[in-house]
């Protein structure tokens, strides 16, 4: 009798969203609280968005995001929004580089399909051909399925200095695909001209396609230690809803290292595919130049702004109206707290700025007046000597934490939608142009059960009017 052998099943690939990062680049329009892949900036749908957003086809599983756990409520309202349940969101509570972000995606995809490979993806970057990067990670699947860790290296359109590059070496076994002759460094641009003469030579996206069990073979040759860190902070991690809590202990004795540094330069697995994707990493105010419409004049204008003779810049308002007359060569970006201007050729120098204010032990690096939270955000309109205002909006069906303050009283006037609120024993629903006193100590909670968005102004005052005086006694998104 002939035996006939049973293929395995080729299991989906999972896009992996690494979204970290710290806010400095786009300053002031990112912050530290409020990096820039949740803001909308080459679209109508933030730069995480449009990163899940590529991905729903055939051949593709829900994403996974991995993020700094300050961040997991905007990661899980910004999917709740395009209609998408992730595969998971681990939250770290410490950033340790890709490569120990590619090791528990690894060990968590391995548990759940074996048969799936990753798809290892910035939650920052801009596509502009996405069907492309689809059929790319398709055929790159073909060749993690035959053992290779596939990078994607991007067609250089010109000698850039700002990225690292790969030298393809032979062609590979795999459509496609050539075997990696080497990594190098970010070129001076004698260099990066040479490069793009010579033709074998692709700017690193620091995207990658492998399957879990392939990269963790090769992680475990050079960094042992970030395994065994990674499976203990998952052993010991909880689960609540779609966020996986990683054990903070287990996961900070993790080495620091990316994944080209920790695996791709050692292996003879490394694989590059080369694509054309339209692709921009976004590394700057120049960047969003670059992908912005320009007008006649070359500006690219956004927000409530008015020129006259302005030339080459990029100017944008996200508060009031910004008027700008002669300049040329400019980026120029005010918001609600924060002007900053620099030349377009300098922009990247922001950082430094960010820098500084971190020394000067100023906020205004770190957040915006605007603070999202999983019931919906809150702006802080004005403050002085013993009183804060502010504007607060809960979606349809959030509710604030059943809470209560030390140092400050409240007055709430609602001015859109029909707020719910508990004070002590009594629960009220309050209608437009009508308010309620909260006093010292008293236990509250702001509800909107309705269908309709709901805003308040509430007016703080007292002795002591930081975040840090909440008691949460009950909360529907566990922060008690």
């Amino acid at each position: 009798m002939r035996v006939y052998a049973v293929a395995e099943p080729i299991g989906k690939i999972v896009p992996v969203i690494m979204s970290g990062g710290s806010g400095s680049r786009l300053w002031p329009l990112s912050r530290e609280m409020y990096p820039k892949q949740f803001l909308p900036l080459a679209s109508d749908r933030t730069m995480l968005q449009e990163t899940a957003a590529r991905f729903i086809a055939d051949d593709f599983d829900a994403p996974m995001v991995i993020c700094n756990e300050n961040h997991r409520f905007m990661v899980a309202g910004q999917l709740q929004e395009l209609g998408m349940k992730p595969h998971s969101i681990v939250l770290e509570p410490v950033g340790r580089n890709t490569a120990p972000a590619a090791c528990l995606a690894a060990l968590i995809i391995a548990e759940r399909d074996p048969n799936a490979v990753m798809l290892m993806l910035a939650s920052d970057h801009v596509i502009e051909f996405p069907e492309r990067l689809r059929m790319a990670a398709i055929t790159a699947r073909e060749a993690a399925l035959g053992g290779a860790l596939v990078t994607f290296g991007i067609q250089p359109v010109g000698p850039e200095t700002g990225y690292g590059y790969i030298k393809r070496g032979a062609a590979d076994v795999f459509e496609g695909c050539f075997k990696v002759d080497k990594f190098v460094e970010k070129p001076d641009l004698n260099t990066a001209k040479k490069y793009l003469t010579d033709g074998s030579y692709f700017w690193n996206s620091g995207m990658f396609l492998f399957s879990p069990k392939d990269y963790l073979e090769e992680l475990s040759k050079n960094s042992p230690a970030m395994i065994d860190a990674c499976c203990e902070a998952i052993a010991q991690a909880e689960t609540d809803q779609d966020f996986i809590r990683l054990d903070a202990e287990a996961f900070a004795a993790s080495p620091s290292d990316s994944i080209d540094y920790a695996v791709m330069e050692h292996t003879a697995r490394a694989t590059v595919l080369p694509v054309d994707l339209g692709w921009n990493d976004v590394g700057g105010w120049q960047a969003l130049w670059d992908i912005g419409d320009r007008d006649t004049s070359g500006n690219v204008i956004i927000g409530d702004v008015i020129t006259q003779d302005v030339k080459n810049s990029y100017i944008r308002s996200e508060s009031a109206l910004v008027a700008v007359q002669g300049v040329d060569n400019l980026v120029v970006v005010a918001t609600d707290d924060a002007l900053m201007i620099a030349d377009k050729d300098r922009a990247q120098d922001v950082k430094s700025i960010v820098e500084h204010l971190k020394s000067a032990g100023r906020t205004e690096q770190q957040t915006h007046t605007t603070m999202h939270r999983p019931w919906g955000w809150y702006q802080t309109i004005g403050a002085g000597r013993r009183y804060q205002v502010k504007q607060i909006c809960l979606k349809p069906g959030a509710s604030i934490s059943l809470q209560f303050h030390h140092h400050r009283a409240e007055h709430w006037v609602v001015v859109e939608g029909c707020a719910r609120v508990t004070r002590n024993e009594d629960v009220m629903d309050l209608q437009v142009n009508e308010s309620v006193y909260i006093p010292i100590g008293a236990t509250h909670r702001l509800e909107n059960p309705f269908d309709d968005l709901l805003r308040i102004i509430e007016v703080q005052s007292g002795a002591y009017l930081g975040e840090d005086d909440i008691v949460r006694t009950e909360d529907t998104y566990g922060r008690v």
